[in-house]
C-alpha cells in the first residue's frame, strides 16, 4: 500500500505558473512508476504527465507538452508537476497516482493508488 497527498493547488490567472506536490507513504516510494491526472468538471478523468520508476522517463499529454515539467524526488517520497503559461482550459481537479510495473502509463485504469485530488482553477 502506498498513501498519496496532493498540494499545491489554487486559483491564479492565465499565464501563471503553479506547482503540485505529492507526497507518497507506505511503501518504498522508488519503487513505483507515478502519474498525474485532471478532471475538469463533466469530463471523464485524462492523463496528464508520468514517470518512471526506474530511468527517470517521462511522459506528457500533448495538451501540456512544453508547459508542464513532472519530476521526481525519491529521497523525500515526492512527485512534482511545475505547470507553467497556464490556460483557462487547465482548470480541473488534479490527481496524483501510482504502482508499479505499469503497462500504459495513460491508462487510468492500471494506477491502484490515488491521491485526494487538489483543485487548480485558471482564469482568464
Amino acid at each position: 500500500q502506498v498513501q498519496l497527498v496532493e498540494s499545491g493547488g489554487g486559483l491564479v490567472q492565465a499565464g501563471a505558473s503553479l506547482r503540485l506536490s505529492c507526497a507518497a507513504s507506505g511503501r518504498t516510494f522508488s519503487d513505483y512508476d507515478m502519474g498525474w491526472f485532471r478532471q475538469a468538471l463533466g469530463k471523464e478523468r485524462e492523463f496528464v504527465s508520468a514517470m518512471r520508476r526506474r530511468g527517470g522517463t517521462t511522459f506528457y499529454a500533448d495538451s501540456v507538452k512544453g508547459r508542464f515539467t513532472v519530476s521526481r524526488d525519491n529521497a523525500k517520497n515526492t512527485v512534482y508537476l511545475q505547470m507553467n503559461s497556464l490556460k483557462p482550459e487547465d482548470t480541473a481537479v488534479y490527481y496524483c497516482a501510482a504502482d508499479r510495473s505499469i503497462v500504459r502509463v495513460t491508462s487510468a485504469y492500471e494506477y491502484n493508488y490515488w491521491g485526494q485530488g487538489t483543485q487548480v482553477t485558471v482564469s482568464s
